[in-house]
C-alpha cells in the first residue's frame, strides 16, 4: 500500500488527499456490492414467491432498490476533480440597496439549511452586516463529502422579485446577489504561494462573540500581493484558527482566479469575450405577482418558492448536474 511506503507521510497534505480518495473509492465499491447483494436477494425471492403477501414485500424491496440505483446514478454525475471536497461559499450583495442585502441573508439562510439537512458541517468564516438589514457579504465553509460537487450548481447571480418590505409604498423591487463557490484544496499547483508574497494583517473582530469581541486583534486578513487577492476570517476566537481559515479561502480564490484566466483565454481565442453583467442571472425567485423559482440554465422551475428558500434545492442541483 502507498501508506506503508517510505516518505509517504512526509507531505501531510498530499497524504491526506490520497487517503481521502481511497476512502471515497472504498465507499463507492461498498455501495455497489451492497446493491448487487440486494438485487440477488430479490431475484431469489421472485423465483420462490407464491402468495400475494410475498409479492407485496418483493414490490417494496424493488422500490427500495430503484431508489438506491437512482442515488448511485446521481453520484456518477460528480466527475469534477474537486467535487468530493469541502466548499467555500461567498455571497456578495448586488444591485437593490437594502432589499439586496436582505436577499443576500435569505440566500445565506437557504444554503445553511440545505447543508444542515444533508448533515454537512457549516462554519461561518466571515460576515459583514448591512447598516439597516441583511448582509453586505458573507463567507461560509460547508464540510462534507461531495459538498463542492453539490454547491457548484449555485455559483452565479441570483435574482429576487418581490414587494419590498423596506419601501413605504410597498412597491415591487428587483434585487441581486452573486454567489461564488470554490473548493477547499490543500495545494494550488498552478500558483506558487511564497511567504514573501503574503501580507498578513490582524484587526479586531466584530459581530457575535460576547466578551471576546473587540478585546483582541484576532481577525486575520491575508493579501496575496502579486494578484491582489484578499481573504479574511474573523469567526474564530483564536488568531491562529482565523489565519488557517483565511489561508483556505486564499488558496481557493487563487485556484478560481487561475481557472477564470484560462477560460478567458479560451473565449478570446474563440472570439466570444463577454463582460459579466447583472442581467446574466442563473436563477430567478419571484414572489410577486406570482410565485416561481426558475433556473435559467436548465429551465427547471417550481412554484414552491418557500420550500426552496427553506433549503430544498436538491432538484435544482440535480437538474444542473445532469445538464452538465
Amino acid at each position: 500500500m502507498l501508506s506503508t511506503e517510505e516518505g509517504f507521510w512526509d507531505d501531510q497534505n498530499k497524504a491526506r488527499a490520497t487517503m481521502q480518495e481511497l476512502e471515497n473509492l472504498r465507499d463507492e465499491v461498498d455501495n455497489f456490492m451492497r446493491l448487487q447483494a440486494s438485487s440477488d436477494e430479490v431475484i431469489e425471492l421472485c423465483e420462490i414467491a407464491e402468495s400475494s403477501e410475498e409479492w407485496d414485500e418483493i414490490n417494496m424491496q424493488i422500490a427500495q432498490l430503484q431508489e438506491e440505483v437512482e442515488k448511485l446514478d446521481f453520484y456518477t454525475l460528480f466527475d469534477g476533480e474537486y467535487d468530493a471536497n469541502d466548499a467555500i461559499v461567498t455571497i456578495h450583495t448586488g444591485a437593490g440597496g437594502v432589499d439586496a442585502q436582505d436577499w443576500s441573508e435569505m440566500l445565506l439562510r437557504m444554503f445553511m439549511k440545505w447543508a444542515e439537512a444533508h448533515k454537512f458541517k457549516v462554519n461561518v468564516l466571515d460576515r459583514i452586516s448591512g447598516a439597516e438589514a441583511g448582509i453586505k457579504s458573507a463567507t461560509i465553509e460547508i464540510s462534507g463529502k461531495w459538498a463542492y460537487g453539490h454547491m457548484r450548481a449555485e455559483s452565479g447571480v441570483h435574482r429576487l422579485v418581490r414587494l419590498s418590505p423596506f419601501n413605504s409604498d410597498n412597491l415591487r423591487q428587483t434585487s441581486f446577489a452573486r454567489v461564488d463557490v470554490m473548493p477547499v484544496i490543500d495545494d494550488v499547483d498552478e500558483v506558487e504561494i511564497k511567504s514573501d508574497d503574503l501580507r498578513i494583517d490582524t484587526y479586531r473582530a466584530s459581530g457575535a462573540g460576547g466578551q471576546h469581541v473587540n478585546t483582541t486583534d484576532s481577525a486575520v486578513r491575508i493579501t496575496h500581493i502579486p494578484s491582489g487577492i484578499v481573504a479574511q476570517c474573523q469567526s474564530e476566537r483564536s488568531q491562529a484558527q482565523n489565519k488557517e481559515s483565511a489561508m483556505k479561502m486564499l488558496k481557493a480564490k487563487l485556484h478560481k482566479a487561475f481557472l477564470e484566466e484560462q477560460e478567458a483565454k479560451k473565449r478570446q481565442l474563440r472570439g466570444e469575450v463577454k463582460e459579466a453583467q447583472w442581467g446574466s442571472q442563473i436563477c430567478s425567485y419571484v414572489l410577486h405577482p406570482y410565485k416561481m423559482v426558475k433556473d435559467h440554465r436548465t429551465k427547471y422551475e417550481t412554484p414552491q418558492i418557500q420550500d426552496v428558500l427553506d433549503g430544498n434545492i436538491d432538484e435544482f442541483i440535480k437538474a444542473f448536474l445532469r445538464m452538465k
